[in-house]
């Protein structure tokens, strides 16, 4: 009996205690309801079968430590003295016993901010999501934040990565940690969405009032505010420290963090040493992700562990959500493994008024409150032994660890809490069902909390909680259960004023202020609401405005009143009521903006508060906020713009921002809605008074009625008529006006005057809806038609003379209207016989007199011609342009003109007649290579080409603008004969020979390798490279074979004589001047695009820099500095090109003609002129020719990509070559290769040849600025950065800009480059001289104060003087000047600073300034030495600007000078 009760008072609270005992201390209070209550569980054996036992492990460890414990007792404590124990002893003792059992049960208590420490583990509800932090509803009504910085350690060094955008050097390294680590970063609206529950651990908590360090901006409401205190950390190495590898099992759940994104799936950070998770990608689309091939590296998940690898190292993980939901802990090496979130086994120890006491894994202690247990009292739902699943929320901190838990069906199944027990069956969120503000009639209170507040019934399964604090507006102290005017069963009226995401709770308040309270939050007031407020506070920018409680309005200072206010502290006093009007609700910004205009008070008409409200024809109000020239912006409720044309905003000739100021109210008519671009058109004009009688005097005017009227406006290209007697306003065109009275458009705008009277007008059209006329003025002449009668389709004869107005063009021609039943086309080619003297596009309005030429009367359109061949055709005058009215009329060899229809992608098509028109593709249009050759061309231009083929089946005519010879006869196969000589052109290359094809002929040969050189011994593997396709030759023809139609060629030079290339001069000469004809084809004289076209030049370079793109003449300029004459000690067997060195130091140029000169050996002799040696001269060139021509190659400059790949093989560290084979790349407009040849020279030359690779990076950054994006530049330049200086890089790629045009981008460079390497004088001074030569002297000289803080103390003088420098030469001398002397004064012996100084006052010619400085440098003491150089500049400048007097007087002070100098020795 002493044994047993020992055992007892030794299990402390503090102690684990093992089944056996607690069931023995359960049968000794022989608490009979406890037994009954746990017929389920087994009943333990004293000793069972076998041996075995039912203690865990835990348990038979802490048994044992206790038999060691009392063995010890027993064996060295000195026992007392046996004595008889008494009654009272013993009564003593067993309430002792009985006591300690009381003390065994955890008190229930709830989480405050108080019991909140810092590194608590806690599970929390994402109530939701900011741009920069997380809004968490924690357990027991409290609120916490988690900064976008906490949520794991990739996504931090992500954005840390970010921030550096500006350091180019690390710009790069957006790897992860791992291979294959996303470089975009993910937001947080991707990772969490609201109701997702999430573990974390606390940490840091602040103090009310204390200075907001938190990324949370402005208070939106009530757990806004309260998650500021406590701030929250996800990252999974904290949240999950403590956890041990081994307790990594199957079930087991966690956060991590993806690390990086493999082939196979995702290498998850579980924050776990020596090991790492893995997420399939086919798992990962089990997961609650709405996109799952979005996870980046840095989200955060929830996962299971499925197994661990062999090895250890590796575990499979799942984020299946029923797996989560259901995976429950067993076992774990230690209490931190209990992460918050965890499913665990329990067991009811104890059931108190207030909540249960549990044992969890046969070992820990936790509690449940009764926010966390099913609605009702404890006692009922719940009994002693009784085996439950609960939910760990957070750990206790205690000694041993107890843990609050949770049994919240919502919590369980890790879900938001809804309303599933509603009447209408449907689950619904509590914010939907009962959002903040609502009004609840009628809540009965179920259960009080004397110091906490109430908890009431709102609905069936919807709780609420009110706060003690909002029982009512006085102060409450405490709450009674049984008693006072809140005791259970009471029902109140409450009001909603947040929601208890955690708990699925609705905060309520009971206060009478608050059910008055007309708005509780910014999102229950509605746009357009008149209500009344208080004046708060008045500002010079705004006035505050108390709508409701703690919300309030602003007024802006324009909507004060309908007009300005200049002192509105007169009108509105602080704490003064105010009637406005909403007009913008931002619940983004918490922020409400009212009105105080009278007119929007007033106003009774519909307001458009978004864009589908607006409908054409509605008339409502709006505010002037924004006037020009061409238009007023006018503003509606809700931000809402409409946009009012200057026609549709005034009547008179007012401007518009006299006429309408900024925030004038004004009515407007809604006149047109674009839904694609958002954009509203409204009028003012159709909302006056007088509008609806304008339209009814409109419709009294008809079509063609004559009229007179008044100019009260006169405009650009119109002028605004007001007709009488009507006074209906009316558009007449200024061009129509100058034809009738002969003069321009400008004479006339210049003489007409408002108020002018203009007669005999013609109602050309009217809009009666739109309040429109135009008007036009009658022909000078009536002309007499031949037809008398009106004019019908029925009598309209082929031949008549009509007359009509031109409307507009289309793709038949002029649309010419007779009447207003009958219309006609006319056609370019119908408008004269002579193309370029007619005026083939006649303008809007013309009057003019046609023949009919043509009648379709299902159409209802004639067809007209105005060629006086046709109108008069008894007049014998040439016709230039001949009618062509059918295909036939065609002929291939024909030059003909006609007027460009299209500029298509392929070509042109020019119209030869109504129905005709011919194509010319981009190969004839030009003899030689354009580039850009759309813009040469534009539609209704005069051409003249000649006619290729004519296909009459198809209907289709080709056309070309190349000049030369058309014939169609061509040579065959038996016009050639064996060792006949031709000209040829180079068809294809083959390893074995070339193809060659027969010029005037369609024929083509083969040379063989071996027929290409007279020596054997030559390499003619690489004179085959040498040859091009489109290479012309000479070739000589060695055989024919007629079966097998084949040709063998020869080029063999022995084959030749000289007398056979100049036959072909001679020939070319005789082209050249029987193409004189052909040369004038293409664009007529006088059109567009004749002063661009260019001839072919024979020359190479020329007719490359004329085909060289002049957009790539940017921050060229080159300079060559080595040596370019080739060597003369060079033999036959070694030549080579002298590859000159590259410097570019004064700018870079694609563009540059080679330099390069070839030994004059190797170039062809000239003629002899004394005929007596020209057998001898024969002969010496026979030789020549009869030497290997393959060796020319070695010499000659390269022309191809094979000539270029040879020269680089000797010279690979040359940049000049390099860039030249760009240059040669970029001219047959090969961009990417010449980005590939950049590249590839980077990579070859050797990395000692710094200039030489900083060569290529400069042409590589011209490259991507003339042809490239702004990405590829950007990323060359971080490149060149990162492999170059990087300030050099950064000061060229400025300059790069700066030359090109970019002024914007170039300043930013600057700025940027500033910014760096701010310890750089040249950096400061390039970007002042940057801004004054665009002329932004303030901000030039702002940059000199800037730079003198950055800079260290020996760079001030030297930076100074160079300012001073450029303000001589770019701004102010007079402030060069004036630097000049702060220098001089404070550094009188820097002899470089006067010198300097003097120089730049030189430039001036200010000789009397010049002197001043001469004087007062020479009367400082000095060397003779430092005074004779002096003296000498001073003499020369007096000799140059001044006159003999002043060189005198220089002389005598030297003279003066040295005695002086002399005598003080």
């Amino acid at each position: 009996m002493v044994a047993s009760k020992k055992r007892v008072l030794d299990d402390a609270p503090g102690n684990p205690r093992s089944k056996k005992t607690r069931t023995e201390s359960t049968d000794k209070k022989g608490k009979s309801k406890a037994d009954v209550s746990l017929p389920a569980i087994p009943e333990e054996v004293d000793f069972p079968r076998g041996g075995g036992t039912s203690f865990t492990p835990l348990e038979v460890k802490a048994i044992r430590a206790e038999a060691v414990k009392e063995a010890d007792k027993e064996l060295f404590e000195d026992k007392p003295t046996k004595r008889k124990r008494r009654k009272s002893d013993i009564d003593k003792a067993e309430h002792r016993a009985s006591k300690d059992e009381k003390s065994e049960k955890i008190r229930v208590e709830h989480l405050n901010y108080k019991r909140v420490t810092v590194g608590m583990k806690i599970l929390g509800q994402v109530v939701s999501v900011e741009s920069l932090a997380l809004i968490i509803s924690l357990p027991n009504q409290l609120f916490a934040h988690v900064p976008i910085t906490e949520i794991s350690t990739q996504l931090t060094a992500l954005l840390e990565e970010m921030g550096e955008v500006d350091d180019a050097s690390s710009s790069d390294e957006e790897e992860g940690s791992g291979t294959g680590a996303s470089s975009s970063i993910p937001e947080l609206f991707q990772m969490f969405r609201p109701g997702s529950y999430v573990r974390a651990i606390v940490s840091a908590i602040h103090l009310p009032g204390a200075t907001d360090t938190t990324p949370l901006g402005r208070i939106r409401d009530e757990a806004h505010k309260a998650s500021r205190r406590i701030e929250l950390s996800l990252v999974p190495e904290k949240v999950n420290a403590g956890v041990s590898k081994a307790d990594l099992r199957a079930g087991f759940t966690m956060s991590a963090a993806v690390k990086s994104k493999e082939d196979h799936g995702y290498i998850l950070d579980l924050g776990v040493s020596d090991i790492n998770g893995f997420l399939s990608f086919k798992d990962a689309k089990q997961g609650p992700f709405e996109n799952p091939e979005r996870i980046r590296v840095g989200h955060l998940l929830d996962i299971s562990i499925s197994k661990t690898t062999a090895n250890g190292r590796t575990c499979t993980c799942s984020v299946n959500a029923s797996s989560l939901m259901t995976a429950s802990l067993s076992e774990v090496t230690n209490a931190s493994s209990i992460l918050p979130g965890t499913q665990v086994q329990s067991l009811v120890t104890a059931v108190l008024p207030d909540g249960l006491n549990l044992q969890i894994m046969g070992y820990f202690g936790g509690t449940i409150d009764q926010f966390h247990l099913l609605p009702g009292h404890p006692e009922r739902n719940y009994k002693m032994g009784q085996k439950l699943k609960a939910r760990v929320l957070y750990a206790i901190t205690a000694t041993p660890p107890k843990f609050a838990l949770s049994l919240a069906s919502h919590v369980l199944k890790l879900v938001p809490k809804d309303t599933a027990g509603m009447d209408d069956g449907l689950n619904h969120n509590l914010d939907e069902i009962y959002p903040t503000g609502s009004i609840l009639d009628a809540v009965k209170v179920i259960r009080v909390e004397s110091e906490r507040g109430l908890v009431v019934e709102v609905a069936s399964g919807v709780e609420g909680f009110v706060h003690i604090s909002h029982t009512s507006d006085e102060h409450v102290p405490t709450l009674s259960s049984s008693s006072g005017p809140w005791k259970v069963g009471t029902v109140h009226r409450a009001r909603v004023t947040g929601h208890f995401h955690f708990d699925g709770l609705l905060q309520l308040s009971l206060r009478p202020s608050v059910l008055e309270q007309k708005f509780l939050q910014v999102g229950e007031v509605q746009v357009g609401e008149v209500l009344k407020g208080a004046v708060k506070r008045l500002t010079d920018s705004a006035m505050f405005v108390s709508i409701s409680g703690s919300v309030d309005g602003v007024i802006w200072p324009n909507h004060y009143a309908d007009i300005q206010l200049k002192q509105p502290q007169r009108r509105f006093k602080p704490g003064g009521s105010i009637k406005c009007r909403v007009l913008v609700v931002d619940t983004q910004r918490q922020r409400i903006v009212l009105t105080a205009k009278k007119t929007l008070l007033e106003s009774a008409l519909p307001i458009i508060s978004k864009f589908e409200d607006a409908r054409v024809g509605l008339v409502t109000h709006a505010v002037v906020f924004r006037a020009s020239d061409k238009s007023l912006q006018v503003e509606f409720y809700n931000n809402v713009k409409a946009v009012v044309p200057a026609g549709e905003a005034s009547e008179t000739a007012v401007g518009l921002s006299t006429a309408f100021p900024i925030g004038k109210p004004v009515q407007v008519r809604i006149m047109s809605i674009d839904p694609e671009t958002s954009r509203i058109v409204a009028s003012i004009r159709q909302t006056a008074p007088n509008y609806l009688a304008s339209i009814e005097n409109i419709a009294s005017i008809g079509i063609g009625d004559t009229v007179e009227g008044d100019i009260t406006e006169v405009q650009n290209e119109k002028a605004i008529v007001t007709l009488r007697p009507s006074q209906v306003r009316t558009v007449i065109s200024l061009n129509n006006l100058a034809n009738r009275r002969g003069v321009s458009v400008a004479q006339l705008r210049a003489s007409l005057q408002v108020g002018e009277k203009l007669q005999d007008l013609v109602v050309v059209s009217r809009n009666p809806e739109r309040g429109f006329v135009r008007i036009a003025t009658k022909p000078k002449e009536k002309i007499t038609l031949a037809q008398k009668i009106p004019l019908d389709l029925a009598t309209i004869q082929i031949g008549q003379i009509v007359q009509g107005r031109v409307l507009h063009h289309g793709r038949r021609g002029a649309l010419v209207k007779l009447t207003n039943t009958v219309s006609g086309t006319l056609h370019p080619t119908d408008v004269d016989d002579d193309f370029e003297s007619g005026k083939a596009f006649p303008p809007a309005d013309y009057i003019l007199k046609a023949v009919v030429i043509a009648v379709d009367k299902d159409r209802r359109q004639l067809t007209l011609s105005t060629r006086p061949s046709r109108l008069q055709p008894r007049r014998d005058e040439p016709v230039i342009d001949p009618e062509i009215a059918s295909i036939g009329d065609l002929k291939e060899g024909e030059t003909i003109r006609g007027f460009i229809k299209q500029v298509a992608e392929h070509g042109i098509f020019v119209t030869l007649g109504r129905e005709i028109d011919a194509r010319v593709q981009i190969k004839e249009l030009f003899d030689e290579y354009v580039k850009d050759w759309k813009s040469r061309f534009v539609a209704h231009q005069l051409v003249r080409g000649r006619i290729l083929r004519v296909d009459i089946a198809k209907k289709q005519v080709e056309m070309t603008f190349r000049s030369g010879d058309l014939k169609t006869n061509s040579l065959t196969l038996a016009d050639l004969s064996e060792g006949q000589k031709v000209d040829g052109c180079i068809k294809r290359t083959e390893e074995y020979g070339l193809f060659i094809q027969i010029e005037g002929s369609k024929l083509t040969g083969l040379c063989h390798k071996s027929e290409l050189s007279d020596n054997k011994d030559a390499n003619v593997t690489l004179a085959l490279r040498s040859f091009r396709e489109g290479d012309q030759v000479k070739a000589i023809i060695l055989s024919i074979d007629e079966e097998k139609r084949r040709i063998s060629l020869g080029l063999k030079p022995s084959y030749f004589v000289d007398d056979d290339f100049q036959s072909n001069n001679d020939v070319d000469d005789e082209n050249e001047e029987s193409s004189e004809e052909d040369n004038l084809l293409g664009i007529v004289e006088g059109s567009q695009g004749d002063d661009d076209s260019r001839s072919h030049q024979d020359n190479q370079d020329d007719m490359d820099a004329d085909v060289i793109d002049d957009s790539m003449n940017i921050d060229m300029s080159i300079q060559l500095d080595a040596d370019q004459s080739p060597s003369d000690d060079r033999t036959d067997k070694e030549l080579h090109i002298s590859v000159p060195s590259l410097n570019l130091q004064q700018g870079f140029q694609w563009s540059v003609a080679s330099n390069v000169e070839v030994d004059d050996d190797m170039q062809p002799s000239s003629e002899d002129e004394d005929v007596e040696d020209s057998q001898q001269k024969r002969k010496r060139k026979r030789k020549e020719i009869e030497q290997d021509l393959t060796a020319d190659m070695h010499t000659k400059v390269p022309e191809s990509n094979t000539d270029f790949e040879r020269v680089l093989l000797g010279s690979p560290n040359s940049s000049y070559l390099w860039i030249q084979y760009m240059s040669f790349q970029l001219q047959i407009s090969e961009v990417d290769k010449a980005r590939e040849i950049a590249k590839r020279a980077l990579r070859t030359i050797n990395f000692r040849e710094e200039q030489e690779k900083m060569n290529i990076w400069i042409a590589l950054l011209n490259l991507e600025n003339t042809y490239g994006t702004e990405e590829t530049l950007e990323t060359t330049f971080r490149d060149a950065a990162r492999h170059n200086d990087s300030e050099t890089i950064h000061l060229r790629l400025a300059s790069i800009l700066d030359q090109s045009g970019k002024t914007d981008r170039a300043e930013e460079q600057y700025q940027r480059t500033c910014k760096k390497f701010g310890q750089s004088s040249d950096v400061w001074t390039l970007c002042g001289e940057h801004y004054l030569r665009h002329g932004k002297l303030e901000e030039a000289r702002k940059l000199l104060p800037r730079s003198l803080q950055s800079l260290e103390k020996h760079d001030h003088l030297k930076t100074i003087s160079k300012f001073a420098q450029l303000e001589y030469k770019l701004g102010d001398p007079e402030r060069g000047k004036t630097l000049f002397e702060g220098i001089v004064d404070s550094h009188s012996k820097r002899w470089d600073m006067w010198s300097i100084y003097i120089d730049m006052e030189a430039g001036q010619g200010d000789m009397m300034s010049l002197r001043n400085i001469f004087d007062r440098v020479l009367a400082i003491k000095m060397t003779s030495h430092k005074a004779k150089s002096f003296f000498k500049k001073w003499l020369e400048l007096e000799r140059r600007m001044g006159d003999e007097e002043g060189a005198s007087a220089v002389k005598a002070k030297a003279v003066e000078w040295t005695q002086r100098a002399s005598a003080s020795s």
